[in-house]
């Protein structure tokens, strides 16, 4: 599979590492670090150029563009700092279900809002009791009259308390089969009910806003519900096919990062009078965490190319997510340990990728789940025949 990138895709790759090596600063990453600071003028500065609407059709003000294009402008913002870019692309975070699923009349009022107003949005699916379990939410969306009330709590919700429309989750009927029954609806931040805490203290991505979201009596129109009701969680899971690619981008922009600065480190870096790139472990740990790299990015690049042609795999998507994910934590505990004690201090950027690199192995679904997706795609009918 040829991965060459046309002059288009290189212009755009290229755009973006001059725009995070330009905009997100060393002080303004140390400054978001340490007050869990929400870098907002960068936000709308990437909004104004197109690198948060790049999968936003050009009929509603985006750049009309695929997940392909969306995975190299993610690449390059993670490799310089993971905070504030996912800061700056996760402000759109759930327009993917939009352009999946709304009416046009959804899309022509909210998708506007996004690229002319710069509203900020959010997905809110995850409860306290309900993460890997995405069918096991407890919130209830319920028919009244001509309003939809709804009920529940969220948590972990990305630009939960910075946003101005949410797509919330809920169930609505019991199904026959606990998958059914969940309806998505669009909430936005200043309905009367709507209540939402910034969660604090995070291990890494501190300049990225993360809540609980409560919702008591919040009552929408039947025009704010997204698609048909009770097919929620199908929508979730075609939604997953078009983030998790994204979610791989994230970890190879880390990982690419952090083992730039490992590189960097040990030419420089002297022990026994020579660098320690002359040692042949420190070579063997290059090696490796090149290859691991490698390998990653073109599972990403593939799983985002099948998205773009509309040709999705699940299991690909999941690998790609699954792989990155690892690679990540992977390539960043080594820049850690190449840096010996200096790696440990919060003044060198080593440290901040290993804290950023985690998440990747926890949200869009674990590494566990990635892993139950891909066999449950390889193993479909013998898993069914046996009742699993």
């Amino acid at each position: 599979m040829d991965f060459r990138l046309t002059d288009e895709q290189r212009a755009i790759k290229e755009a973006a590492r001059e725009f995070a090596e330009k905009e997100f600063t060393s002080e303004l990453i140390e400054e978001c670090d340490r007050e869990e600071k929400y870098p907002l003028e960068v936000v709308k500065k990437a909004r104004d150029l197109g690198f948060s609407t790049i999968k936003i059709p050009e009929e509603y003000g985006g750049m009309g563009l695929t997940l392909f294009e969306e995975v190299l402008v993610t690449e390059e913002f993670y490799r310089v700092n993971p905070g504030i870019a996912n800061a700056c692309l996760s402000s759109t975070f759930g327009t993917e279900l939009l352009i999946l699923f709304g009416s046009e009349e959804q899309k022509e009022k909210y998708l506007r809002r996004v690229t002319e107003k710069h509203a900020i949005t959010a997905m809110a699916n995850t409860e306290p009791e309900a993460g890997s379990d995405a069918a096991g939410i407890k919130t209830r969306i319920v028919k009244e009259g001509d309003e939809w009330v709804i009920n529940g709590t969220k948590t972990l919700i990305t630009n939960g308390s910075i946003c101005d429309f949410v797509l919330v989750s809920g169930r609505s009927f019991e199904g026959e089969k606990r998958h059914y029954g969940i309806t998505f609806a669009i909430v936005e931040s200043d309905m009367k009910g709507f209540k939402a805490t910034k969660i604090k203290n995070k291990l890494g991505l501190r300049a990225s806003d993360t809540a609980e979201i409560y919702l008591k009596d919040v009552r929408v129109p039947e025009e704010n519900i997204l698609g048909e009701p009770g097919k929620g969680f199908y929508y979730l899971m075609e939604f997953f096919n078009h983030t998790r690619p994204r979610v791989a981008a994230q970890a190879v922009g880390i990982a690419q990062g952090a083992f730039e600065l490992a590189l960097k480190y040990v030419k420089e870096r002297k022990q026994f009078g020579v660098p320690i790139a002359a040692f042949q472990h420190t070579q063997f740990k290059i090696a490796e965490m090149a290859t691991r790299i490698h390998a990653a990015r073109l599972l990403t690049y593939q799983a985002a190319w099948q998205c773009s042609i509309d040709e999705r795999k699940p299991e690909l998507s999941s690998m790609a997510k699954w792989y990155a994910g690892e690679t990540a934590v992977y390539v960043a505990d080594w820049c850690v340990q190449l840096h010996g004690g200096y790696g440990y201090i919060g003044e060198y950027a080593a440290e901040r990728f290993y804290r950023d690199a985690k998440l990747m192995e926890l949200y869009e679904g674990t590494k566990e789940i990635q892993k139950l997706v891909i066999a449950r795609n390889l193993l479909g009918d013998i898993l069914k025949r046996f009742g699993h």
